[in-house]
């Protein structure tokens, strides 16, 4: 494999030099200091593979990663020292399609070919998914697909924000899925809402904006009086239609998107609300193969939404509000493990 090493520390930069040597059949093809360097590397020379670390000055290797897949498409394994340490900004490198992650690794002490083992171990791995790498552009994007972060898709309404800050409250700051909010509220207030539930969040709160990619360990929100929904590409956007709709944002347009606009895997979440606006499209997620919740009638504001749901069979689990955190824990954390596993 001919491989380009990113790192700005020339003794970490050497051990993976050293580690590949240990191993047949492979060649550096280049090396950059930061994520910009990288970009303009990759789109020159493209490798079959790129060691991209993540803190690094300037473009940071979850930007590059970013970059790298929407422009010049590689495969990218995360090696950075420490990757249960820096868990939040590995999700997010491989929500952009970062294929694995590993620990650089440390070839000063003991025997160096039982350190390189596991960098070794990966690569072979990714090699044999990229089997023969005739059409490398296509085949990575077909697993950059499949690495995307879960998508946690939430609708809330009246009663929404208590429950929607308790249940972030319950997560941990390393969550891997990437959440998306449609809580209804007036566009004025919305970016207020963005603030308050992001002051005492574990994971970072904003609005959505247009053609956000969502993010593993991050929360959107939607934020203007239009239905927010899936684009092209897995990107997020905003749409006047269908102009019918009562409420705006919809849960329901949104749920829908997800069905056509996100290629991964997805858990709808309908919490408290009045009417029945979510019911229809987190039945359209379960129809599709998606987890689905809704929280139940005692810890409910209003049981009108998830009423609504349960009615029509769109709810695979019935939840306590205080359940649903500790549920898309184990859930989310199965779905990483197995990811892990299979390569």
């Amino acid at each position: 494999m001919r491989i380009g090493i990113v790192n700005d520390l020339t003794i970490a930069t050497e051990a993976l030099r050293r580690a590949l040597a240990l191993a047949p059949g492979h060649q550096i093809a280049w090396t950059a200091a930061d994520g910009a360097e990288a970009v303009r590397l990759c789109a020159a020379d493209r490798p079959d593979l790129i060691l991209m670390d993540l803190i690094m000055p300037g473009m940071d290797g979850v930007e590059a990663t970013r970059r790298i897949m929407a422009e010049t498409p590689c495969a990218i394994l995360v090696v950075t020292a420490d990757v249960d340490g820096q868990a939040a900004h590995v999700f997010a490198a491989m929500g952009y399609g970062a294929l694995d992650a590993v620990d650089l690794p440390l070839l000063g002490t003991g025997d160096p070919a039982r350190a390189a083992q596991p960098l070794l171990a990966k690569i072979r791995a990714l090699d044999k998914l990229l089997g023969g790498r005739s059409d490398k552009a296509a085949q990575v994007h077909r697993l950059a697909a499949t690495a995307r972060p879960t998508l946690l898709a939430i609708g809330a309404s009246a009663g929404g924000p208590a429950a929607l800050s308790t249940l972030l409250l319950g997560l941990p700051r390393d969550f891997a899925a990437a959440i998306v909010i449609v809580q209804h509220v007036d566009e004025r207030f919305a970016a207020g809402m963005a603030d308050w539930l992001n002051r005492d969040s574990p994971l970072p709160v904003r609005l959505a904006g247009e053609g956000d990619e969502p993010v593993g360990g991050q929360v959107l929100l939607a934020g203007t009086g239009d239905h927010l929904v899936f684009k092209p590409k897995g990107r997020l956007g905003y749409t006047p239609q269908p102009t019918a709709e009562v409420y705006r944002p919809s849960v329901n347009v949104f749920f829908r998107s997800i069905c056509d606009g996100w290629p991964g895997r997805a858990i709808g979440v309908l919490l408290t609300g009045m009417g029945s606006d979510g019911a229809l499209g987190l039945k359209a997620l379960r129809d599709r193969g998606h987890l689905t919740i809704a929280q139940d009638r005692a810890t409910s504001a209003v049981y009108g939404m998830p009423k609504a749901a349960a009615a029509i069979g769109a709810a695979a689990e019935i939840l306590p509000l205080q359940a649903i955190a500790p549920r898309l824990i184990k859930l989310v954390a199965s779905k990483v493990l197995e990811g892990r596993s299979s390569r």
